[in-house]
């Protein structure tokens, strides 16, 4: 991504984290294993998206799956079946299954994918008991949690590798539009509307669950565990405008509600209205809804002086105006494709390559020492989703340093020990 000539932007990334190191080192110092052998790899969380990162990460490595650890017994068991070869003794199951995992000598390198809620802590941990991480979206569900993210990134400076899982950022159609876009393409831009609409995402049933239980199964319903439905999905949305507008939103205007949602237990808003406000006076409308069998559907559209861009998840990836171009992968170039909605985030047409190309990266730069740190644009990416969120709940416009000032850390109430 180009510099960005915001400078209330360029404050909040210096202040956040230094740029990310590139020292040299050997191998296997980073690894703590032979230099010629895979990066080893431990899995915190493995439910769908868990298991699709860890199982691409593999793919691309070099590197290899050699832990898993979950709070249910069930995903353990489904996980071992699918990563074959992780030893019985780097098995850990139950409330103290994420410290055991990152104690462990044998990993090198930890995928964090539970729950929102447990992603500070457990990437806070991670990062103290030096292990690479590639922690899943968000990396906070409040305020707290998202500056926490910032200090383990600062912790990690120049020793980790410390990446966050936009993978659209890696997708090579959004990367040469964005590329052609900050190149001019577009000229001046003056306003966009950005869209992710998303039918309700069923859970299995489990009838002997707890109540406590159930809300941590179902946590893709729940308010806290996930950060309602602009923070932990439709970020991915935010994270690309920010992206395009080298920069994040400076205030924004929101409504929404739980209308039409009526799952048991969840408390998850429906939809979402905001009006991001981004440096010069750019307007950005965006609205999401997570209800209901609509299909599903995420784009950004950017107006400018010398044109449009459109960037959809499936279809004509372009931009329109005095510099014409369509995103091309060897097929006839802006044909639409049949997109479905996937709950592990495994996409195909523009973001068929995001994972592999990202989970690729993130091994690389273990591997040659060029270490990465994205938490900062993660947390980014995240207070921006929560400006939006909080706009919407309060109902009046809420300004980034607004935000930046909230001490209130969201509580589950949830005490793993006491889980029956």
């Amino acid at each position: 991504m180009t510099d960005n000539p915001n400078p209330d932007r360029r404050a909040f990334l210096a202040t956040a984290t230094a740029a990310a190191g590139f020292m040299m080192v050997k191998p296997q110092q980073v690894r703590g294993s032979q230099a010629n052998s895979a990066v080893r790899v431990g899995l915190l969380g493995c439910g769908g998206r868990g298991t699709v990162d860890a199982t691409s990460i593999a793919t691309n490595g070099p590197a290899r799956i050699v832990a898993l650890a979950d709070l249910f017994e069930d995903r353990l068991v489904t996980a071992k079946k699918h990563f074959a070869g992780v030893a019985a003794s780097q098995m850990f199951q139950g409330p103290r299954a994420a410290e055991q995992i990152l104690n462990s000598a044998e990993v090198d390198a930890v995928v964090i994918a539970t729950p929102p809620y447990f992603h500070a802590s457990h990437l806070a941990a991670a990062v103290a008991a030096g292990k690479h991480v590639y922690c899943e979206k968000p990396v906070g569900v409040d305020v707290p949690g998202a500056l926490r993210a910032i200090e383990s990134g600062k912790r990690a400076e120049g020793r980790l590798s410390l990446d966050v899982g936009f993978q659209i950022r890696k997708a090579p159609p959004f990367v040469e539009l964005v590329r052609r876009i900050h190149a001019g393409a577009l000229g001046e831009i003056t306003c966009g509307e950005a869209h992710y609409y998303c039918p309700f995402l069923k859970m299995p049933d489990y009838p002997k669950a707890s109540p406590t239980e159930l809300r941590l199964r179902h946590w893709l319903h729940d308010r806290v565990l996930s950060g309602d439905i602009i923070v932990e999905q439709n970020i991915h949305v935010v994270d690309i405008c920010n992206w395009v507008m080298q920069s994040h939103p400076v205030k924004a205007i929101g409504a929404g509600g739980r209308k039409g949602r009526t799952e048991s237990p969840g408390d998850n808003w429906s939809h979402f209205d905001v009006v991001f406000s981004y440096p010069n006076d750019v307007h950005v409308s965006f609205s999401s809804c997570q209800f209901g069998k609509a299909p599903f559907d995420a784009s950004e559209t950017f107006f400018g002086t010398r044109g449009s861009s459109q960037s959809p998840y499936s279809g004509a990836l372009q931009i329109a105006g005095d510099e014409p171009w369509t995103w091309s992968s060897g097929e006839k170039p802006g044909t639409p494709k049949s997109g479905e909605f996937s709950v592990t985030g495994n996409f195909s047409d523009n973001l068929a390559q995001a994972d592999s190309t990202k989970h690729a990266d993130f091994i690389q730069s273990i591997v040659t020492g060029k270490f990465h740190n994205q938490a900062a644009l993660g947390a980014e990416s995240a207070l921006s989703a929560m400006l939006g969120r909080t706009a919407a709940y309060t109902g009046k416009e809420t300004t980034w340093d607004e935000l930046l000032r909230s001490s209130e850390t969201w509580d589950a109430g949830i005490d793993l020990d006491k889980l029956g």
